[in-house]
Parts: structure tokens; C-alpha cells; sequence
């Protein structure tokens, strides 16, 4: 019997290459970085399956490419903003991705991040090996409280939840934002308040984002809302960097409307906001939510188990576009 073809578009934990490779012949990217256009295109052709990253625009152009064999895209990642999903339903192409897996890294990146900026730990690592620490001096690097501060979660899923349960430890008030309320026991468990929008942005202390990139959350968090947060007040960014308009973020900065922002997402990745380079009250990193050795080996995993079960004909456990198996069943597929 003549085993699927998949191609992966760039090398991942070999734990998951391993679970592809035992039911399946295995193509993986050699490229160091993004796949150019014009390769992915031609390394998909034929492909019975394709297992992707965030960083890949999965469209129409790549299911065509692909053929009528394409029954599954796997996506390396919770998100999947880059991968056009009803092109593929209408297809009868499954779309997976990786729920829960990075929840609690992510949160710790997050943390982190408030952590940084309200402490100014990366300014002062910096001052260290600059040659200028010259001893302990009262009003050198002051920062803000964490501890018994207000914390703003826009975005109230798993994430902005294991937010506000790291909350609890350092006695904050949780306020939340969500396009929907959260159940009372989540809310008396995490001792968090729903609150509009507005309101949050105006009362809290550390706002941090944790919404999915939609038509309705692009640029969210713009000239207007920045506006009514607090002087003292820094933005955390771990969700999607086009969440915020980056150019009204550095006039923020700059400007004083806030005092600082920490981000890990940004509008045009891999480009970074040339402004935002030169400010000293924002921590940037490379987009790292989920990167601990344990949560990226297991997300490879479930990528692969969701390919493979897919291929095998079952319902893969984390199936995006479950309305999918209407329309396979329709046109008889498995």
C-alpha cells in the first residue's frame, strides 16, 4: 500500500518528525528560515498532507498548488490566522492546530515580560555590562510594583486565564475583557472581573493581550485606547503583534501617554518598528511565547499525531473546521 506524502515547511523537534515519518514519506524543509513563495509552492505539489508553522501563508494558491490529493494541514501553533480555513473546508481539507499545549509557557513568557519592563531588568542588565554600576544609589533604575497592582487581561481563554491565576500570588485585582463572560466559578476562582474595555484600560495597571488575530482585534489596541490608559500604566503584548498599532505605540512610548510596553508579537514579523529599536522603556523579544524545550517538542507531537490521524481516515483531535466532514462526507471522501 502506498504510504501518504507530507511535506514539512521547516524542521522541527525531531519527536514529531518521528510520529509523520512512521506512517508516512516525509519531505522536510532544508531552508534556514521562512519558505520563499515560489519553493513552497513547488514542494507542496502532490502533497497528501501538509504540516506548516505561523509563519506560512497557507491560501488558495497553495491548496491548488498542492492538488486534489491534499486532505490535511497541520499547524504548528494555536493560531491559525495564516492558514485560510474556509478555502480549505470548501476544499474538504482538515485544518489542526495545537491547543493548550503552550498555555502555561506562555503565560510564563508573558509574566516574564510585566516582570521586565516594570522593573527595568533588561535596562539595568544593560547598565551592568556597560561598566556603569557604581554601587547602590536611591533613585537609580526605579521601577513599578507587581505585587497588589492592577492587572487588565484582554482576552479571557486559557491563556488570559493562567494569567490572572499567576495573579493570585501576588494579591492583584483581576480585571478581564472577553467578547463573552466568563462562567462564575472561573471568575470567583480566579477572583477576576468582567469589565468593558474601556473601563479596563482606564483602571489598570499592566494591560496584557491575549486575543486571537480577527478582523474585529486588528489594531484593538490604537491611538484611542492608549490614550485612556494610565500615565503609569505598560502594555504587555504576547498574543498577535497586529493586536496593536505598533506606530501609535511608539508616539505612546515617546510621548509619555504610558509608561512602557513589553512585546513579543509584532505588527510586521519578522520587521520590527524601527522606532520601537531606539526606546529604552520597551522589552522586545523574538516571538518566544511558547519556546521551552518541552512545549515545542510537544507541539510538534500533536502537529503530527493530528496529520497522521488524518490521514489514517479518523478525526484528528484538534480539528479546526469540523464542518469539514460534512462536506468530505458529501463528495466521498474518508
Amino acid at each position: 500500500m502506498k504510504r501518504p506524502t507530507v511535506f514539512v515547511t521547516r524542521r522541527i523537534p525531531e519527536e514529531g518528525i518521528r510520529i509523520v515519518a512512521s506512517f508516512c514519506e516525509v519531505e522536510v524543509s532544508d531552508f534556514d528560515g521562512v519558505l520563499p513563495r515560489k519553493i513552497l509552492l513547488e514542494k507542496v505539489r502532490g502533497k497528501d498532507g501538509i504540516l506548516c508553522l505561523l509563519t506560512d501563508t497557507i491560501d488558495r494558491e497553495v491548496m491548488e498548488a498542492a492538488g486534489p490529493n491534499l486532505r490535511v494541514i497541520a499547524n504548528y501553533a494555536v493560531g491559525y490566522n495564516n492558514i485560510d480555513v474556509a478555502e480549505a473546508t470548501r476544499r474538504g481539507i482538515m485544518v489542526t492546530n495545537t491547543p493548550g499545549v503552550l498555555t502555561e509557557t506562555t503565560a510564563d513568557l508573558a509574566w516574564a515580560l510585566m516582570m521586565s519592563v516594570a522593573r527595568r531588568i533588561v535596562e539595568a542588565d544593560r547598565f551592568v555590562r556597560a561598566g556603569k554600576f557604581r554601587g547602590w544609589e536611591p533613585m537609580l533604575l526605579l521601577g513599578t510594583d507587581v505585587y497588589g497592582a492592577t492587572l487588565g487581561i484582554v482576552g479571557f481563554g486559557r491563556i488570559g486565564q493562567a494569567m490572572a491565576r499567576r495573579a493570585l500570588g501576588f494579591d492583584m485585582t483581576v480585571l478581564y475583557y472577553d467578547l463573552q463572560r466568563a462562567p462564575e466559578e472561573i471568575e470567583r476562582q480566579y477572583r477576576a472581573r468582567f469589565t468593558p474595555l474601556p473601563e479596563l484600560l482606564q483602571t489598570s495597571d499592566f494591560v496584557s493581550l491575549h486575543v486571537p488575530l480577527t478582523k474585529d482585534t486588528y489594531h484593538l489596541i490604537g491611538e484611542r485606547e492608549l490614550r485612556m490608559m494610565k500615565r503609569e500604566a505598560y502594555l504587555i503584548n504576547t498574543a498577535r503583534g497586529p493586536v496593536v498599532d505598533e506606530k501609535a505605540l511608539v508616539r505612546a512610548l515617546r510621548e509619555g501617554w504610558i509608561r512602557g510596553a513589553a512585546l513579543d508579537v509584532f505588527e510586521r514579523e519578522p520587521e520590527v518598528e524601527p522606532e520601537l529599536l531606539e526606546l529604552g522603556n520597551v522589552v522586545l523579544a523574538p516571538h518566544i511565547g511558547s519556546a521551552s524545550y518541552a512545549t515545542r517538542t510537544r507541539m510538534a507531537e500533536m502537529a503530527a499525531e493530528n496529520l497522521v490521524k488524518a490521514l489514517q481516515g479518523e478525526i484528528p483531535p484538534n480539528l479546526v473546521n469540523p464542518e469539514v466532514l460534512k462536506s468530505r462526507a458529501h463528495r466521498g471522501l474518508s
